[in-house]
């Protein structure tokens, strides 16, 4: 062996270079994990000074306790840090940042000085080091309180990285982005930032609930706070607050996504699932959420350690975690009715109490027909919107609400078991009764008229309401579908001949363990090795779908992340499909009270927000708007 290829340490310049690769890869990296410390040491006011997109010159200075003069060398040393000490430590981290990597892989590509001073100091006192040579020099300096960091020139000494950089105004959105993330994380830590001696904004400490929410319209625009709601959870130890935007308020691009586990920004790709899967039904194919999101849980049972980065996260419990946040988002979504959307930006919270079951099961995907059956238990009180306005009973017109019968004809005759809710609409309403005084309008108002066939015209206590009577009804459709559904359960249908899949050991292994689970589902699996399945049994419902497929996928979910929607988002396709087809068709003349009877129904009805495709069923035209496009008041 020649003597070049011999095993020899790295330089300690070389190592840090090699580890600012995986920390430093832009001005906004280096931003990140300034701002990280400078939270860490407990600021509670942070400027940051940037010139030429970061690359010239980021500063950032804090009020926060400061570093002794003795620690000032040390800190940019590798693997120093103060926040942790052991190895339980390690096990529950609350620090956003804990390596010690972060200065010393700084300082090795850029010109960095750091000026400290501590609350039991005389005087504060400075560290300079350059890549070049990675020697540190300390001398004494003015500051107060606090600590400021300097870095100039960055990959000065790296050209082949500072050609990968892109245009200035392109690094500097990346560092306003990551310095926005953190505001939102820290209500309590007041932000200023400065580009080229411009002020670019000026976040002071939100110390309320209203001063918070006007924090996250600065950061995320005034129009998410409008179109967002409020929600706060807790259960089992797990607790989720923050808002989320309504399906109608979606982008074409996830770049309006803040999700925050114990204060630490994330991206997780369970976190992302769990998202998508509330979202499914009521948003518009490929468009993404918006949602600023808090889930604060026992950091014992996160592990923060496992990205050099820290986006991403593992959870203990995993399958806990999915199912939480699918269940509250799910629900809270579900539980949107015209009121809310019509209330004032933030006015309530939403707080979703719903019975508790073994490890969150019931809020899972696998338990969303559990949670339609509790639809069927709720009160009749809770019901009644069309009775009391129409004045007449809901029998007496085919559109009124009718709770789902509990006898439900098989589902192998899918349209013709549903066929009450595909009867023609009714004539037989009584006339509508106006309200004496504006609290007694529901939130839709009351019908004026049918325009082409397609919208009606509503009148209610803010203004004009605009529907599309086939998307309200189709959402009104679907939703009864899905819940006579559950009252009735899914019923299989043989194989005549069972169909063999060759899959993997631990494969098979997780459909022997979900197989009850299967079986409500309506499929029947059999184990006939270790490493072949036999489908002897699909849901009727599903009779043309191509169930080796489908399996495969579901058992593939199931691995990664202990929970799968697909067979229950095939069979929402179906009923979707069915609901299309039986909902009133446009160009279809309705009476008043067919009209207001649909109004009264689109009140009571989970996600009628939104048609099946996510398309709006609604719109509101306010009195002000209406005066600006006649000049009133001018």
């Amino acid at each position: 062996m020649t003597d070049d290829r011999r095993i020899q340490l790295l330089s300690p310049r070389l190592a840090n270079q090699i580890a600012a690769g995986e920390v430093v890869e832009r001005p906004a990296s280096v931003i990140k994990e300034l701002l990280e410390n400078s939270l860490d040491a407990g600021a509670r006011r942070v400027d940051i000074e940037v010139e030429q997109g970061g690359v010239k010159l980021l500063r950032v200075r804090d009020d926060g306790g400061g570093i002794p003069a003795d620690d000032l060398p040390l800190a940019l040393a590798r693997h120093a840090t103060s926040k942790i000490r052991e190895l339980e430590d390690l096990e529950r981290v609350m620090s956003l940042g804990f390596r010690g990597e972060a200065l010393a892989s700084i300082s090795s590509v850029s010109r960095l000085t750091m000026t400290s001073r501590t609350a039991d100091a005389e005087q504060a006192w400075q560290v300079e080091t350059e890549g070049r040579d990675m020697q540190t020099r300390v001398q004494p300096a003015a500051h107060p309180v606090g600590t400021s960091v300097e870095v100039r020139d960055l990959f000065f000494n790296t050209p082949a990285r500072r050609k990968f950089l892109r245009a200035e105004k392109t690094e500097f959105d990346h560092l306003q982005e990551v310095i926005k993330r953190l505001a939102l994380a820290r209500f309590d830590v007041a932000f200023h930032l400065r580009h080229n001696g411009k002020t670019i904004f000026s976040l002071h400490e939100a110390a309320d609930e209203l001063a918070r929410a006007r924090r996250v319209g600065a950061v995320c625009g005034s129009g998410f706070l409008e179109q967002a709601l409020p929600i706060e959870v807790e259960r089992n130890g797990l607790h989720l607050w923050g808002w989320v935007g309504l399906p109608t308020f979606s982008r074409s691009q996830p770049d309006l996504q803040y999700f925050y586990v114990n204060g630490r920004m994330v991206r997780d790709k369970l976190v992302a699932h769990a998202v998508r899967q509330a979202y499914r039904d009521v948003l518009y194919n490929g468009r993404h959420p918006t949602f600023v999101l808090f889930f604060e849980v026992d950091p014992a049972v996160v592990d923060v350690n496992v990205h050099p980065t820290k986006h991403e996260v593992r959870f203990r419990d995993s399958r806990m975690v999915h199912d939480f946040l699918y269940g509250t988002l799910h629900r809270a979504l579900a539980e949107v009715r015209p009121d809310d959307q019509l209330a004032p930006p933030g006015a309530t919270t939403l707080t979703v109490q719903r019975p508790t079951g073994q490890a969150a099961g019931e809020f899972g995907p696998q338990g969303e027909m559990r949670l339609a059956e509790s639809v069927l238990e709720a009160p009749a009180a809770a019901r009644s919107w069309e009775t009391r306005a129409s004045g007449a009973p809901s029998s007496g017109s085919g559109y009124g609400y009718q709770p789902p019968r509990q006898e439900v004809p098989p589902l192998a005759e899918a349209q013709g078991a549903y066929k009450t809710f595909f009867a023609p609409l009714s004539d037989t309403s009584a006339p509508q009764a106006l309200p004496e005084s504006a609290q007694d309008i529901p939130p839709l108002g009351y019908a004026l008229a049918q325009l082409k066939g397609i919208y009606i015209l509503a009148e209610n206590a803010h203004g004009l309401v605009l529907v599309d009577m086939h998307a309200a009804h189709e959402r009104i459709t679907y939703e009864r579908l899905k819940i006579a559904m559950a009252s009735e359960g899914l019923r299989g249908q043989p194989l005549l001949v069972p169909e063999s899949i060759a899959v993997s050991e631990r494969e098979a292994d997780c459909a022997e363990e979900h197989s009850g689970w299967f079986q409500k589902l309506g499929f029947e699996l059999q184990r006939l090795g270790p490493e072949t399945l036999a489908i002897r049994q699909i849901p009727a419902l599903l009779k043309q779908a191509e169930a080796t497929q489908l399996v495969r996928d579901v058992i593939a979910d199931l691995l990664e992340y202990g929970t799968s929607d697909r067979i229950q988002a095939h069979l929402n396709e179906l009923l979707g499909t069915m609901a299309c087809h039986g909902a009133v068709r446009a160009n279809r003349r309705l009476t008043v009270p067919e009209m207001n009877a649909l109004l009264r129904d689109m009140e009571i009805t989970e996600r009628s927000g939104q048609c099946n495709h996510g398309r709006p069923t609604w719109t509101q035209l306010g009195l002000d708007e209406l005066d600006k496009l006649f000049l009133r008041g001018r």
